[in-house]
């Protein structure tokens, strides 16, 4: 694929969901625009690669860098492929002080993989993201797939498992070191 091929992915595959939202916006105003494309892109199962913020910054009229700020912020958006299911667990510091680290350390071995990996299966990915806006109710994640996003609060080991399990349709290791 030519770089300009790549560069067009948005415009010419999904041309009339662009034109919808760019409309939404007055012309002065259509920086604003950012997220939903980044949404689109990632709807379509692509990433923020940076071909893909290349060429929304191209139909915005803004640099790179700012979409690519936007990315880095958001936990809604990523650059790098992952699982199916992508398990995002806040370890802020409010969070850390209530049990995220060892909670993430304990979620991370149950599925076989460390933090920003993904099962061999292609259906979760692990990730710690900051301030998912829950402090009070550590610990705690979210999961970002195909159908949106779900917040899941006071979370123990158990609970994690049968979201898994639910999600994956898989069964994990359940054996009780750790299991709380």
């Amino acid at each position: 694929m030519s770089s300009n091929t790549a560069n067009q992915t948005l415009r010419t595959r999904y041309s009339a969901e662009v034109k919808d939202i760019l409309q939404r916006y007055p012309d002065d105003q259509k920086r604003s625009a950012v997220m939903p494309l980044l949404f689109l892109s990632q709807k379509e199962g692509l990433q923020a690669t940076v071909s893909v913020m290349s060429e929304i910054a191209q139909i915005l009229d803004i640099s790179i860098t700012q979409v690519a700020s936007i990315v880095g912020f958001y936990t809604l958006y990523y650059a790098h492929s992952g699982g199916k299911n992508r398990i995002q667990i806040c370890t802020d510091l409010p969070c850390a002080l209530r049990g995220a680290d060892d909670f993430a350390d304990k979620v991370c071995e149950k599925l076989g993989v460390k933090l920003g990996e993904t099962t061999e299966d292609g259906e979760f990915t692990v990730e710690s993201v900051m301030c998912l806006a829950a402090c009070d109710k550590a610990p705690m994640f979210q999961v970002q797939n195909g159908d949106g996003i779900t917040y899941h609060e006071r979370q123990t080991i158990s609970d994690v498992q049968a979201v898994i399990e639910q999600l994956g349709n898989v069964e994990i290791d359940k054996s009780p070191e750790g299991a709380e």
